[in-house]
């Protein structure tokens, strides 16, 4: 990065000036019931229109519902009525559009962006091509041309079927409490069949993409997919059965703090968006003397949800696991991978993410609901 600042080859600037090719990669968060929110994306869009020239090439990488890369077609079209874009003139605009969703791994950004597999949407051929061999500039990975609501849909639909299976581990985890079992092993026994692959349960699914994506599909067709609105409803709701099982476990130490080990949505990381530990600390800080002993090795201050609220403090693992009598395992970073099992002795153990599994604890003590992999976004 510092190389490429220093050559002179990334800039940065507060507005948009004349370019060849411009990539939209804003939030699109959702907003009350579900919706969403694609109102970054059209900012950016009026933010470029009034530099758009002849022969631009205008791509969205922002997860997006279907035809969005149609509607901000449109609404540059009535920016910019100098201009022609697909719709109006397909194979002959003057600008063209495509959706190119981002397919990163967080802390694995830059080499994801080069070796990753690339879909290309162009809202007519010409514009597929375009977006195409601009891509095919630095990514190594195929790179599918397709239509815009196909590229759109299809990033919807690999993060929908992500939550879709973790919700299914995330009900074997229920089962296998009720039964008293211990659910890391009973899943890694089923996986022994060869057309079988549970993914991990733990304590909900968090990140920016995961728990919004599947709503825009649902949003669009809540008809026809029933399924993806149970799976979120199924992620959502874990959150809530671990503070049970952890509010049960301190009944039986009263007055001891209680242990929360991590607060990221996924291991080693600092990234907290829609983290259901977040959740967790929450509800449990909400609690009548309620002393939270936070181990997040990632950060150095409590985030804005948990700062300021009595009896929260951020402190090391080592300090936390020693004073509490109740321990919760939230995210398996792994800087708790050396905690000695003797460190737990005499203390209630909740652990979600399966970080001691395999160490002889009953199914009734850890709590359940996402995958470590599907914690990335």
């Amino acid at each position: 990065m510092a190389d490429a600042v220093a050559g002179g080859n990334l800039d940065a600037a507060v507005s948009p000036r004349a370019s060849s090719v411009f990539v939209i990669a804003t939030p699109t968060p959702i907003r009350a019931g579900n919706l969403a929110d694609i109102t970054a994306v059209e900012a950016a869009a009026q933010a470029i229109a009034p530099v758009l020239t002849t022969g631009n090439l205008v791509i969205i990488e922002s997860t997006c519902p279907v035809g969005t890369t149609a509607t901000i077609a449109r609404l540059l079209a009535r920016l910019r009525p100098d201009l022609s874009f697909p719709q109006d003139v397909p194979e002959r605009s003057d600008i063209h559009l495509a959706y190119c969703p981002e397919r990163v791994l967080p802390g694995q950004t830059l080499r994801e962006l080069v070796g990753n597999d690339r879909i290309v949407g162009g809202l007519d051929a010409r514009s597929g091509r375009a977006a195409r061999a601009f891509y095919r500039r630095f990514v190594d990975g195929d790179i599918a041309v397709t239509s815009a609501n196909a590229a759109e849909l299809s990033k919807l639909l690999e993060n929908a079927y992500r939550d879709v299976n973790i919700a299914f581990a995330n009900e074997v985890s229920l089962v296998c409490d009720h039964f008293g079992l211990d659910p890391w092993e009973v899943i890694d026994l089923a996986n022994h069949h060869p057309r079988v692959n549970i993914l991990r349960p733990g304590p909900g699914v968090g990140g920016h993409c995961i728990p919004v994506d599947p709503w825009f599909i649902h949003e669009a067709a809540p008809e026809l997919t029933p399924l993806i609105a149970t799976a979120r409803g199924v992620n959502d709701r874990k959150p809530d059965w671990v503070v049970k099982k952890v509010r049960k476990a301190a009944r039986k130490t009263p007055g001891k703090p209680i242990a929360l080990l991590g607060l990221a949505y996924k291991p080693n990381v600092d990234d907290l968006r829609g983290s259901p530990a977040i959740a967790v600390a929450r509800q449990l800080a909400a609690d009548k003397g309620a002393e939270l002993l936070v181990a997040e090795p990632h950060i150095q201050d409590l985030p804005p949800a948990l700062a300021g609220i009595p009896g929260v403090r951020l402190c090391g693992h080592e300090e936390a696991i020693a004073r509490a009598g109740v321990v919760v395992v939230l995210c398996n970073h792994d800087a708790f991978g050396a905690i000695p099992r003797t460190a737990l002795a005499g203390k209630a153990l909740i652990d979600p993410v399966g970080l001691f599994a395999g160490a002889g604890q009953p199914a009734s003590t850890p709590a359940a609901s996402e995958d470590a992999c599907a914690q990335a976004s």
